[in-house]
């Protein structure tokens, strides 16, 4: 089992930042791939960006946030980040930490995650 916990989610002005952090912890070192996705009302959960651990802690992201999110994990035992600049009202979504335990090439597929956290809001004003 893996426990998810999401923090640094709030209200920002369009073209501020903010850094989202999971931590992780139970079975922590069987994590091969951690993300990060979000939903706005109304709409499906969508990928937001990946760090693939099994070959070489390669990154992925989306391209409406690709150059402005910076997804990043310092060691096993440090948390997940994600640093959102450049922020912009569409970024406006609950954004939810997510971790798999198995080795796949795929990286923005909900349901090829395992375990996902409870999600925290981000508010982008205009």
């Amino acid at each position: 089992q893996v426990q998810l916990v999401e923090s640094g989610g709030g209200l920002v002005q369009a073209g501020g930042s903010l850094r989202l952090a999971c931590a992780a912890s139970g079975r922590t070192f069987v994590l091969h791939a951690m993300a990060w996705f979000r939903q706005a009302p109304g709409k499906e959960r969508e990928f937001v960006a990946a760090t693939i651990n099994w070959n070489g802690a390669k990154t992925y992201y989306a391209d409406s946030v690709k150059g402005r999110f910076t997804i990043s994990r310092a060691g096993a035992n440090d948390p997940l980040y994600l640093q959102m600049d450049s922020l912009k009202p569409e970024d406006t979504a609950v954004y939810y930490c997510a971790v798999r335990v198995y080795m796949s090439e795929t990286y923005d597929l909900a349901e090829t995650y395992n375990y996902w956290g409870q999600g925290t809001q981000v508010t982008v004003s205009s």
